[in-house]
């Protein structure tokens, strides 16, 4: 269910911004067609990562490469594409900068631009440029605690349990003439990966999912949960307004920005992989089940960064496991990447 969801929509982002190509005349217009070539950028290289997802999904089901390599896969496929778009858009960025400049050489003249007041004129320009797409991509350390317990005494292994996330952001100012606050709100796929400590690992008995020590030495054990979920972020921080004859929009390369927010959706999966020795041969089991978890994901969220990256953090208000269970909360840190 997670693959095919993962790819409907990756396809359906595809369609999101449409490629338009027009008569260049005047700097201008050669701006204008820049800046529809800087979306096309991000539909490409959103399309080239959905063929590579898929092949390395049919590699998977094939079993010429297990699970955890695949995903591993997926997310340096992700950091590629991701790295293209942001290198290919500075390409685009260092050519509309040096038509801006030719500008000043120019003559533009408006439909009745006498007429308007200035809010309106500069509505008219900024209309067009007020929400932008990006791509996101996170990773960082995993773990999940009860109400009682810290960190130090945490059920799983700290720099063993993992996350990963990746997934599609809008960007839209909230007000007309200022960039300080836009709202950031999209969809992604979470990846949360628990290590369990002890050679434990989960059973599931009745309604009950309980850590239990395996009797075998355990390689691995690992627990993952695959969830679709719904940010949705208020951004502050400064930046910098580009504006043309025709156009204007803001940049926060290189700028500060805090991120608050939360997140809603819904449990794809979750799966459960051993690895260990027996008679002197190497076993690997994957095991898939209900295991109690909660169908339904919310939880808060928020980042402070720079530029592209940012220190991440996310913490799930709903428990992992359904009553009667102990209620367990996953919470992860690490960091964020998002062009800008």
């Amino acid at each position: 269910m997670k693959n095919i969801t993962f790819l409907m929509l990756l396809t359906l982002c595809s369609f999101v911004v449409n490629p338009a190509v027009a008569q260049e005349k005047t700097n201008s217009e050669k701006i204008e067609q820049l800046e529809k070539q800087k979306e096309q950028i991000i539909a490409e290289e959103k399309e080239a990562l959905k063929l590579e997802v898929e092949a390395i999904n049919r590699r998977a089901q094939a079993k010429e490469i297990d699970w955890e390599e695949a995903e591993k896969m997926k997310g340096e496929a992700a950091r590629k594409h991701a790295m293209n778009i942001q290198n290919r858009v500075a390409i685009i960025d260092n050519q509309i900068a040096l038509l801006t400049r030719e500008e000043g050489a120019e003559e533009f003249e408006w439909e009745d631009e006498e007429e308007e007041d200035d809010d309106d004129h500069w509505y008219n320009k900024s209309k067009y440029s007020r929400t932008s797409t990006h791509l996101v991509l996170a990773v960082g350390f995993n773990n999940a605690l009860t109400e009682d317990q810290s960190i130090n005494d945490s059920d799983f292994k700290v720099g063993g349990s993992r996350f990963f996330e990746l997934g599609i952001a809008w960007r839209t100012r909230v007000f007309e003439q200022s960039n300080f606050m836009r709202l950031r709100y999209g969809f992604s796929f979470q990846f949360n990966g628990l290590k369990p400590t002890d050679n434990r690992f989960f059973v599931e008995d009745g309604d009950l999912t309980m850590l239990e020590e395996y009797p075998l030495d355990l390689d691995k054990s690992k627990f993952r949960m695959d969830n679709l979920v719904f940010p949705v972020h208020f951004e502050f921080g400064p930046s910098k307004k580009v504006e043309t004859p025709r156009s204007v929009w803001f940049s926060t390369h290189n700028k500060l920005k805090i991120g608050l927010g939360g997140y809603a959706g819904v449990n794809l999966g979750e799966r459960q992989k051993l690895k260990y020795e027996e008679d002197g041969e190497k076993v690997k089991e994957k095991l898939k089940g209900d295991y109690n978890t909660n169908d339904f994901i919310y939880g808060l969220s928020g980042y402070l960064g720079w530029g592209d990256a940012s220190i991440y953090v996310k913490y799930d208000l709903n428990p992992i496991f359904k009553d009667p269970n102990p209620e367990m909360r996953n919470i992860s840190i690490g960091l964020r990447f998002d062009a800008n």
